[in-house]
């Protein structure tokens, strides 16, 4: 029999909908009273936060990691299935996947619609996943997202949707896999992830969105002495407007870390422009372009190496 831990953290899943039609925590999770019972699976079931997913920071994802590490290093679990808010849950997921040093299955789940609402789906993601995680064939594929059947890499990830039951995209590629009624089949698998374990998530890493005939103003706002990084989330392949670069080069001259994402969903931001304000400039600059992650992410990336103190960010960053 696996041993599966489960941390609830709170989250749609967690709510109830009242009878005005709005959705409220509750001071209860339902999901401690209604668990599945599987003849292979011992659960053990923690209600380790009771959190709209707004309320998460980076100080609860490293409880979460920490608490982690401790099952994993200290007690027999083969498997950890994580309850979450969808609004941030592609954030703690992604942390947890960059800061791991574990191979076996760790799952994140949620719900779009509350436990009372018609066509509640936290159940049956909530059992997704524990059958995600004592799967064998989850081992070493790093942190998994499980949502309306498919399972994601947590790297990639998104939410897409407002309040669709199928929110969880991964652009581009697709989900790693999916569950059927009576098995978890795995079609895809990613390059390990170069995972970094820090201790601390302090610093001001601010995004900033780029947008046609944007100007300096926004970035002449910003103290670079109150800084310890940023991300621009820009235009196509990896381009800004020649006047908002032009005030983005006061910060990187002040030595702030800078991140590059594009506001694309999908596909891959690249240095490939050469014009003013075009990707190749920003690069040779010294601004660090974040690939395949979106901004959210890649904040999380520049966050986590910086506290690490690692001695080369842009390789960190860049792969």
């Amino acid at each position: 029999m696996k041993k599966i831990l489960v941390l609830h953290t709170g989250g749609t899943i967690a709510m109830s909908e009242d009878k005005s039609g709005k959705v409220v925590q509750n001071v209860n999770n339902p999901l401690m009273t209604n668990e599945p019972e599987m003849s292979d699976v011992e659960l053990v079931t923690e209600d380790i936060f009771n959190l709209p997913s707004p309320h998460i920071t980076l100080e609860h994802m490293l409880i979460l990691k920490n608490r982690i590490q401790q099952a994993f290093e200290q007690q027999d679990f083969q498997g950890i299935v994580i309850t979450h808010g969808t609004d941030t849950l592609e954030e703690t997921a992604y942390f947890l996947d960059l800061t791991r040093h574990f191979d076996k299955p760790v799952v994140i789940t949620g719900a779009m619609r509350s436990s009372n609402e018609p066509g509640t789906d936290g159940y049956y993601n909530f059992l997704s996943a524990i059958r995600v995680a004592s799967d064998a064939n989850s081992n070493n594929r790093g942190v998994l997202v499980v949502m309306n059947a498919e399972v994601h890499a947590a790297r990639l990830v998104t939410k897409t949707h407002t309040t669709s039951v199928s929110t969880f995209q991964t652009p581009t590629y697709g989900p790693i896999g999916i569950i059927t009624r009576n098995q978890v089949l795995y079609h895809q698998t990613f390059d390990n992830l170069n995972t970094l374990d820090c201790q601390k998530v302090t610093g001001r890493v601010p995004i900033i969105k780029a947008y046609s005939g944007m100007t300096g103003e926004l970035f002449d706002l910003l103290n670079p002495d109150l800084l310890d990084g940023l991300v621009i989330e820009a235009l196509g392949a990896g381009n800004l407007p020649p006047a908002a670069f032009n005030s983005v080069k006061r910060l990187l001259k002040a030595g702030v870390p800078i991140v590059l994402t594009s506001r694309c969903f999908n596909g891959l931001a690249e240095p490939i422009y050469a014009y003013q304000g075009g990707g190749a400039e920003l690069y040779a600059a010294g601004i660090m372009f974040a690939q395949e992650i979106n901004s959210q992410k890649a904040r999380i990336k520049l966050i986590v190496g910086l506290n690490a103190g690692i001695s080369n960010l842009r390789e960190f960053i860049e792969n």
